[in-house]
């Protein structure tokens, strides 16, 4: 059985996830995954034993990584949510409804849920209202609101709030939000992102005027009006153009700002929304606060990650290969198991409830994809890289979906499936012939299935793998990690894989040929690879693309057409500055610190 063999880890399972309430103490790693795994299996209505046994067993070994709110919370007498993941409801243009608001965000983050929250439907700064004729102080103002709540919530260990502002890139307010953490110590507890949709991007590259707009009902006055989608609204709207504005001068802003100061992220909405497996019943235009789980108002989502540095057999030999027999029989089991979730877990809300309830979302995912191709003897970035991840993926996708439709079978469908709207997605059609099949036979258990989450702690708990699916970061580096107190704690980490490295090879001798860093790839291996495995996530992927300091502003924008050419859902970069911090630093070869690892973009 496998147990924590570093401090980090130690460390992570004492402040973060071990349980002592109760009146037992938990004395070791196993004691929380027997806790974890009776919780989740209890909902079971037969063979509960049985699939307590298969949980446990997942669990023991680190194959399988469930969400940090399932570790901390499940199985405890905690008043806690099991779910990562929360987007938050459409916010009523009106001083009620925006403290209605910020209240349901206050009561989702106190039980331990990120959130993501769409501003796009509150007044743009300097437009009176109809009703009562006041001037409005605009979106970006009352995420200032937003942001001091997060900060005096402590959620549950030692984790910091977490919160996902986007607009749309129509709204008058855009190069307000674009800007809005420039200063420092503004909107900390804020990640950002922009609303890109297909209409702006062809505007960019024509080199068009871009109308800022906002509904037509909510402003007084006449002027001009288009027909547009708008947030919290179900089909296309009359608004008001407020102001125009080039369209290529509005992307470059977000481009330099982005460059210059690491946000905001984009996220390309038409897509996102085209490719949602419930295209006929929701409409997308936020996510969590990393980015893998674009979710509709009150949506909610639970995740766990198949560790592969775990199904590598016969590592850093010329017969190193995936045990793809081992990854589908564990994603199979790790379906069941985060569909017990939504059943085991409490909601903050009644309607986040119902949501999940209703489209049983899970987000099954991955971490230590480059310690994995490394032991397979594959360069990070490399053809053979791209094909391997890839074939993992289709692996895990195609055995999650399958286990969803045999869940139905024996348990039935979510209460929103429509079978012959669902099997018309485009993701679904993309699927074999026998899932197709399976679902307008069976039906499916699960709306989406599949996501790829950062990973930042549950990694650190196996050992530091490496997160997601990013690269490795460095060979050794220092990483501050919070304690129960809040306060930081430094740990001098060497990646897990060159650890085993030497393990094996029985001296502190030099990696091995294929290990390489953050700091020694293009920009285009990012990209590429997030490509590759895009085409079998249902969800999304949280991924940070690092970007060198001295990386010419031309090369960066290129990164940004590269993720919308090759069908990214978004994209987020980090290029150092001096204002956002970092909870990496290197302390030997590697690139800089990822995005996602500074402290208000952790996930677990």
């Amino acid at each position: 059985m496998a147990d924590l063999a570093s401090d980090i880890s130690r460390h992570v399972w004492e402040t973060k996830y071990r349980y002592a309430g109760g009146g037992a103490r938990e004395q070791t790693i196993a004691d929380s995954w027997r806790r974890i795994a009776h919780a989740v299996a209890a909902v079971e209505t037969e063979n509960v034993a049985l699939w307590e046994e298969r949980f446990y067993a997942i669990l023991q070994d680190f194959k399988f990584l469930p969400g940090g709110r399932i570790q901390a919370g499940a199985g405890t007498a905690r008043n806690v949510t099991l779910f990562n993941c929360f987007v938050m409801g459409t916010i009523e243009d009106s001083i009620p409804g925006i403290f209605r608001a910020l209240q349901e965000a206050a009561l989702t983050m106190q039980q331990g849920g990120g959130i993501g929250v769409d501003f796009s439907t509150l007044r743009p700064r300097g437009t009176p209202a109809k009703s009562a004729g006041s001037i409005a102080s605009g979106s970006v103002s009352f995420m200032q609101i937003w942001d001091a709540m997060c900060g005096t919530i402590l959620s549950t260990g030692a984790r910091r709030g977490a919160m996902m502002a986007t607009l749309r890139c129509d709204h008058p307010d855009i190069e307000e939000f674009v800007t809005a953490k420039q200063e420092r110590g503004q909107l900390r507890r804020f990640n950002l992102s922009v609303q890109i949709t297909d209409a702006f991007m062809t505007a960019v590259h024509n080199d068009e005027e871009w109308s800022l707009v906002f509904p037509a009902s909510a402003i007084s006055g006449d002027g001009e009006t288009l027909v547009r989608n708008w947030s919290g609204q179900e089909g296309p709207i009359p608004c008001r153009v407020v102001r125009r504005i080039g369209a290529r001068r509005l992307w470059e802003r977000i481009l330099c700002t982005t460059y210059d100061y690491a946000e905001p992220g984009v996220l390309f909405v038409d897509r996102v929304n085209r490719l949602n497996n419930l295209w006929y019943r929701e409409r997308l235009t936020a996510t969590n606060p990393c980015g893998e789980i674009p979710l509709p108002a009150y949506g909610a989502c639970d995740l766990g990650s198949l560790n592969l540095t775990h199904f590598v057999l016969s590592p850093f030999s010329s017969d190193a290969r995936v045990d793809f027999q081992g990854i589908e029989q564990t994603a199979r089991i790790a379906v069941r198991f985060l569909d017990n979730v939504i059943d085991a877990s409490r909601f903050p809300l009644p309607q986040q409830a119902e949501n999940a309830r209703g489209s049983r979302r899970i987000g099954l995912g991955i971490t230590g994809l480059a310690d994995a191709l490394v032991m397979l003897g594959l360069r990070y970035g490399s053809e053979e890289s791209l094909a391997a991840g890839g074939s993992i993926m289709r692996c895990i996708c195609h055995a999650a979906y399958r286990a969803s439709i045999a869940l139905a079978a024996e348990k039935r469908s979510f209460p929103y499936f429509d079978r012959d709207r669902y099997v018309e997605g485009p993701f679904v059609r993309s699927l074999p012939a026998d899932i197709r099949n399976g679902i307008a036979d069976s039906g499916i258990r699960n709306s989406h299935l599949l996501a790829i989450a950062p990973t930042g702690t549950i990694s650190l708990l196996a050992g530091n793998v490496s997160s997601g699916l990013e690269p490795i970061f460095a060979a050794s580096y220092a990483r501050d990690v919070l304690c129960e107190d809040g306060s930081p704690k430094t740990f001098l980490l060497s990646d897990y894989v060159l650890d085993l490295w030497r393990q094996l090879a029985g001296s502190p001798a030099e990696g091995p040929a294929a290990f390489v860093t953050s700091g020694d790839l293009p920009v285009t291996a990012h990209i590429r690879m997030q490509a590759a495995l895009q085409t079998f996530v249902d969800n999304s992927i949280s991924k940070t693309i690092n970007v060198p300091e001295h990386t010419p502003f031309d090369e960066f924008k290129r990164i940004y057409d590269a993720a919308y050419d090759m069908g990214l859902k978004g994209c987020t970069t980090f290029r150092p500055n001096p204002v956002r911090g970092a909870v990496l630093s290197d302390a030997g070869d590697g690139g800089d610190a990822p995005h996602c690892c500074v402290a208000e973009r952790e996930g677990d």
